[in-house]
């Protein structure tokens, strides 16, 4: 197995790299800027000069921030050169060259008004900007026969914990209370997901002819508030501050607005039935993820990620 990494720099892409390097599995992770899908040639030499037996896109408008979900909004082109016109670009390569792709897309092609989780069968009905050119890119690289489009959870890990940052900030700034948008959705470690996109991409390599779309999401969903409970919980046991204002933890919520959706839960039974990969518990992660934000660490070296580059076992 010989892998091509488009977005390795997003938070499930370095996680997704760590796997490799310990499975000593051959890969190239090039700095993001070498993926403009207006230099579709540039990109075509790159793939051809290494000649992977896989392509894995990574690459996502919303990647490290899920902010970004509203900015967006304002943000047509950028959003769609990300999350459409690359998608489309690698996925011609890719069919020129005859290498299976594997793309990752999310919930937000839906439109959330489904009581229980969506599965793979379901309508689109994007919402907003980015939901669109989600939709947009899963239409152009289902248009290359060797495809895989995984369409994870709503994530958060190690590398994507912005939002429970300002979570367990705003509980402290505001006396315990705190204010969240009414929707449910299905919390999926970021390490959880690379696991799984390196469990598909190892049968895919058995030649497996499992081409299609899957979702992947984490054991047991929950809506907003109750995940920011638990948050608030785990981050008590490290912060004093915290601790003092369970007993006077109020957590409200607000009506979800577009381009946030109400329900982007997902079903994983289709994945699980194919590849036999079992959703897991985010609450290990969970945890860890808190805890990494108030416990000091020795830091190793760590290479810029601009330095990324080809690696081979």
């Amino acid at each position: 197995m010989k892998i091509f990494i488009v977005g390795a720099t997003s938070p499930t892409g370095k996680e997704f790299l760590e796997f490799l390097r310990a499975r000593k599995i051959r890969f190239s992770a090039l700095p993001d800027k070498n993926f403009d899908p207006d230099n579709a040639v540039a990109i075509a030499k790159l793939v051809t000069d290494y000649a992977p037996t896989q392509l894995v896109n990574l690459a996502d408008f919303i990647s490290g921030n899920h902010s970004a979900l509203i900015k967006a909004e304002s943000s047509e082109e950028r959003c769609r050169k990300i999350n459409s016109v690359l998608p489309a670009t690698l996925a011609e390569i890719c069919d020129h060259l005859n290498i299976p792709m594997l793309h990752l897309s999310n919930s937000y092609v839906f439109d959330g008004v489904k009581k229980l989780g969506y599965n793979e069968q379901d309508a689109t009905n994007p919402q907003g900007m980015y939901g669109n050119t989600s939709l947009a890119g899963e239409l152009a690289v289902q248009q290359h026969n060797a495809h895989i489009i995984l369409r994870s959870g709503w994530l958060f890990g190690n590398r994507k914990k912005g939002l429970i940052k300002s979570w367990i900030r705003a509980v402290k700034k505001n006396g315990g209370k705190l204010q969240v948008v009414r929707r449910r959705f299905s919390p999926t470690s970021t390490r959880d997901l690379a696991s799984a996109i390196l469990a598909v991409c190892q049968q895919v390599d058995c030649d497996a002819n499992v081409w299609g779309t899957y979702h992947y999401a984490g054991l047991e969903t929950k809506k907003e508030n109750e995940f920011v409970e638990q948050t608030i919980r785990y981050a008590a046991n490290h912060d004093e501050e915290v601790y003092q204002l369970l007993d006077n933890l109020k957590i409200t919520d607000v009506e979800a607005r577009a381009p946030e959706i109400l329900n982007s839960t997902l079903s994983s039974k289709k994945i699980f039935d194919t590849f036999a990969i079992k959703q897991r518990t985010w609450h290990v992660n969970l945890k860890e993820a808190i805890k990494t934000l108030y416990v000091a660490r020795l830091k190793s070296p760590v290479r810029d990620d601009s330095q990324l580059e080809k690696e081979s076992a």
